[in-house]
């Protein structure tokens, strides 16, 4: 994922992802070589399905714009290594581990340069192109609920 529109497409991809599965994406970031996920279980469908989308939907799409990528060996490996997240403690660890990674790997100075992560919807409240499950998100929802019904109950004076 060298790539930035590779990175972009992936980015894509796991919002497709996302709503097709019913899936909340707590983090993410996407490295030159790997990626890493905070993912819920899927509403609809198992883990490995979802998983198992992601990757071939992602593979397909990159191979129509970068031959580079996928002449270089494989887009994914065929495993994932998954971890039940057990206490909020844990959540906020391995959240920080994947914000951080780019920056331990020297590919950025903080984490918020780098552009294909999470991190920023948690620092700054941006929207990026994955929809992130967060206290920004369920105000942005609550909010949203808040104008609809102040919308519809204009149409209706009292």
């Amino acid at each position: 994922m060298n790539s930035p529109a590779v990175c972009e497409l992936f980015l894509e991809t796991l919002e497709r992802t996302r709503q097709q599965f019913s899936l909340c994406v707590y983090g993410y970031v996407v490295m030159p070589e790997h990626i890493h996920l905070l993912l819920s279980e899927p509403g609809s469908g198992t883990l490995a399905d979802t998983i198992h989308f992601l990757k071939l939907s992602s593979a397909k799409q990159s191979h129509s714009i970068s031959e580079e990528h996928t002449n270089s060996g494989h887009f994914w490996q065929k495993r994932y290594y998954d971890r039940n997240i057990r206490s909020y403690s844990d959540f906020r660890e391995k959240l920080r581990y994947i914000h951080r990674n780019p920056v331990k790997r020297g590919l950025c100075e903080k984490p918020e340069d780098w552009p294909w992560s999470s991190f920023r919807h948690y620092a700054l409240g941006e929207a990026g192109v994955v929809e992130i499950e967060s206290e920004w998100t369920a105000r942005r929802r609550e909010s949203g609920k808040t104008k609809a019904l102040q919308a519809e109950a204009s149409c209706f004076p009292p």
